[in-house]
């Protein structure tokens, strides 16, 4: 097996060596991101819907239609290639990824998601009507869930794989069955074809494999291992070669097919030896197949390499595209990506929206005050179609550059970051600093305007604040007498892949396209924080990286339960007297249990070095009769906060230690700058007073900083480009202690209330973290918080977008 890898320098110094030449002018609309990567789509665009994961394209090419399977509405789109536009868009239930066109193109078959069927379509002057369904089984709970799906026209028989219950099922046309299905080794993604119908390949996602399939003797007769996560596959017209993307590896592994076995792999990463991140899933052969496209959700970009020579593909360079690019296809010299988040991220100062997602609040519909458009973080991105004309030597080299000057990445930040002298945050990975000890307090699910938009020294709103400083003391405190961070964004979009950016600076493609499909109410699981292995991140999580390096560790609450640990590297390293997930228990009797076991392991010397420290009631239940009030839960949280930092600046090991304190995502609130805005605090010895840091922050940013503490590499390219957050801190150790305050709300104020707002808490679930459809639980907190009267705030601008200004641009 010959592995084909980039040399990622060289390519960028000869970009260097061309001007740019694309008529779209992407440069003129460059776009951050809140990560701190950048955007600068190439070609032309128009609008799809909420995360398009799939493309497809009939026989003769006249038609194209595309599934939008987010949070928000899901549809699917017809669209006519050649005019560049959407002729039809109908809204499904439910769907996910599996789209096929008939032969003679007059239907168009669709996954129906967790409903466990396959729509038809007919494709009838210009419109896609529903005509009839395939019924594979019982609706969701029932687990099966089509994804991928392949046509033999000539025999009229459907292949379906399914992600749920790992199976394969064949569908006879005629009759609209399907025969008794063929169990998978794990979650599947995609299948094709062989040209002669006799063989089915099919991506076993969640098994790292690619499985052939007899499809005259029904039965699996090969096994290919491939990389980490296969989803899409790409085929070569005479069969001979297939091209498997594999998520978690940056790669894409070239089967020969005739040899039943992997003889090339390619790097598709920006750089060789990347670690994790590229998020390759999407390929496209050019029209002569010389050319292979490859999307890399993550990086923002296609990557392009020539194919011409079998067994010796070569990286020839790369094209920009919008957010998340999860498909291609090649019609001519055009083509077609679909960007899953669109071409930016989005300020949501209306929050939630009543209106959004299908729901009304009765007594506001007609207001001409409210919102129309929906403002709930995971239905706020829509996708983006982007036509790119295939480029030629010269506008390739310029592609390339703008792809590198978007990517904060490199090989060199791996191992040295930007710092000052003196600072006890190290520049290089393996230097000892003057700070031992890290502590790291998860919380869940706030906004920065939400909390701090009233203090008057940062970038807040203060008519979005809901948990202000009465409610919030203890943090307020803290920004005023450590650092003030207004700038700070949170990776994830929700808790089920917030958690892992949070602990592992990245969420797999699995996470990403799968957790808006239970967000949204169509059935699913919570599959994050090591709870289905497919979802977890290559290499594992930051317990992984500790241990491997020998640094010591445990964990309190986070990815455990307090009786068991998801993942292995957490056994024998978590506490078995904190709570875990449980709005029952208070965030202040968390403080009591972990008080207790820290003082027992300070008095044998054996506090760990990294300690990760679950404390989630901000998230609050809502307005549930008797529970306590959002106030009482958030003031909880905010008092166990203050408590857990005062009792560490007053212990032996205050100089040597630092607190690292962030929420999660911040998917329950409204912000005026973005999104993915939320609070973070950083406390410790070596931390600065009474400063105000403006720099803009990530999640990876934190994780950075706490690695290099450590003294661990990035696990990932996200905090491996992370900037770290050495501004906060100081090289003069200052060992004042931090007093609490106490709370200003009552603890154990309950909802009492009979409403509207009142009768929907009740149906919340909140045995799980976010079981609950925030959407409504965010209308519910704003309206029995603020009062029916009160309207969100007007809109103040989209955050990041920062158009170059022409030169005949008046001063307006």
């Amino acid at each position: 097996m010959r592995k084909t890898i980039l040399f990622a320098c060289g390519l960028y110094l000869s970009a260097q060596a061309f001007s740019q030449t694309t008529t779209s002018g992407p440069e003129d609309n460059k776009v951050t991101l809140p990560n701190g990567w950048s955007l600068t789509p190439a070609g032309r665009n128009f609008p799809l819907g909420d995360l398009p994961l799939n493309i497809a394209v009939s026989r003769s090419k006249k038609w194209m239609a595309v599934t939008n399977n987010g949070q928000s509405v899901q549809s699917i789109q017809l669209i006519d290639p050649v005019k560049e536009w959407v002729v039809d868009n109908v809204v499904v239930p439910k769907s996910w990824y599996g789209l096929h066109f008939s032969g003679d193109e007059k239907k168009l078959y669709v996954s129906g998601g967790n409903d466990n069927w396959i729509l038809e379509y007919a494709i009838e002057d210009k419109k896609l009507v529903l005509k009839d369904s395939i019924i594979l089984g019982k609706k969701w709970p029932n687990k099966i869930s089509p994804a991928g799906l392949a046509i033999d026209d000539e025999q009229q028989k459907m292949y379906v794989v399914s992600k749920e219950n790992n199976s394969l099922y064949i569908v006879d046309l005629k009759t609209k069955k399907a025969e008794q299905p063929f169990s998978l080794g794990g979650e599947a993604y995609s299948c094709l074809l062989s040209p002669n119908k006799k063989e089915l390949y099919i991506s076993c996602w969640g098994c790292d494999r690619v499985y052939v399939f007899d499809t005259e003797k029904k039965n699996v007769v090969a096994e290919i291992p491939v990389g980490d996560n296969p989803n899409e596959l790409c085929l070569t017209r005479n069969g001979k070669y297939l091209y498997v993307a594999n998520s978690n590896d940056n790669s894409v592994s070239v089967i020969n097919v005739a040899e039943r076995k992997v003889m090339e792999v390619l790097n598709a990463a920006l750089y060789p030896g990347a670690p994790s991140g590229s998020t390759t899933n999407g390929l496209a052969l050019s029209s002569n197949e010389k050319i292979l496209y490859i999307a890399n959700a993550d990086n923002n970009c296609l990557s392009v390499f020539d194919v011409s020579v079998p067994n010796k593909g070569k990286s020839i360079g790369f094209v920009p595209t919008g957010w998340y690019p999860t498909n291609i296809k090649v019609i001519g010299r055009k083509i077609f990506v679909s960007n899953g988040k669109g071409f930016s991220s989005r300020s949501n100062p209306y929050g939630p929206n009543p209106f959004g997602n299908n729901q009304e609040v009765l007594h506001h519909k007609g207001d001409p005050n409210i919102p129309k458009n929906v403002q709930y973080i995971a239905g706020l991105f829509q996708g983006t179609m982007s036509i790119i004309d295939e480029p030629n030597e010269k506008q390739l080299a310029a592609y390339s550059r703008m792809v590198y000057e978007n990517t904060p990445y490199n090989k060199s930040k791996e191992m040295t970051v930007t710092g000052e002298e003196g600072n006890p945050i190290p520049r290089k990975v393996g230097e000892q600093g003057p700070i031992k000890y890290v502590f790291y307090v998860i919380k869940e699910n706030r906004t920065y305007d939400q909390v701090l938009g009233d203090v008057k020294e940062g970038n807040g709103d203060p008519k979005l604040t809901l948990f202000g400083e009465k409610i919030t003391p203890n943090q307020h405190a803290l920004v005023k007498e450590f650092v003030l961070l207004d700038n700070f964004y949170v990776d994830g979009e929700v808790s089920m892949d917030g958690h892992n950016w949070t602990t592992g600076a990245y969420a797999t493609d699995y996470l990403e396209k799968n957790w808006v499909t239970s967000y949204g109410g169509r059935g699913g699981t919570y599959d994050g924080e090591g709870g289905r292995e497919i979802a977890n991140n290559k290499g594992g999580f930051i317990w992984d990286h500790c241990k491997r390096a020998g640094v010591s560790y445990r964990s309190y609450g986070e990815f455990t339960d307090g009786k068991k640990a998801s993942i292995s590297s957490l056994k024998g390293h978590f506490s078995t007297t904190y709570t875990g997930w449980n709005m029952n228990v208070k965030d202040t009797t968390r403080f009591y249990q972990w008080r207790k076991e820290f003082d027992s392991l300070l008095s044998v010397n054996a506090v760990p070095r990294f300690n990760t420290v679950r404390m989630g009631n901000d998230h609050t239940e809502g307005l549930r009769k008797g529970r306590p009030t959002p106030y009482a839960h958030v003031a909880d949280n905010d008092l166990a906060v203050g408590l857990f930092v005062e009792y560490l600046s007053k212990s032996p090991i205050w100089k040597e230690t630092a607190v690292f304190i962030i929420e999660d995502d911040a998917q329950n609130g409204a912000d005026h700058v973005d999104a993915h805005r939320s609070t973070a605090y950083v406390a410790g010895g070596f931390v600065k007073r009474g400063f105000v840091d403006h720099t803009m922050y990530s999640t990876s940013s934190m994780l950075r900083t706490i690695e290099l503490i450590l003294g661990i590499p990035p696990m990932t390219q996200y905090d491996a480009a992370a900037e770290p957050m050495w501004r906060c801190f100081t090289g003069k150790a200052n060992l004042g202690t931090f007093t609490a305050r106490a709370s200003q709300v009552d603890l154990m104020e309950k909802n009492t209330a009979m409403n509207e707002w009142q009768q929907r808490s009740e149906k919340f679930n909140l045995a799980k973290e976010d079981a609950v459809p925030d959407l409504e639980f965010n209308i519910v907190l704003w309206y029995g918080l603020k009062g029916d009267h009160v309207r969100f705030p007007g809109p103040k601008r989209a955050a990041f977008y920062k158009p170059i200004k022409k030169a005949d641009d008046d001063d307006d």
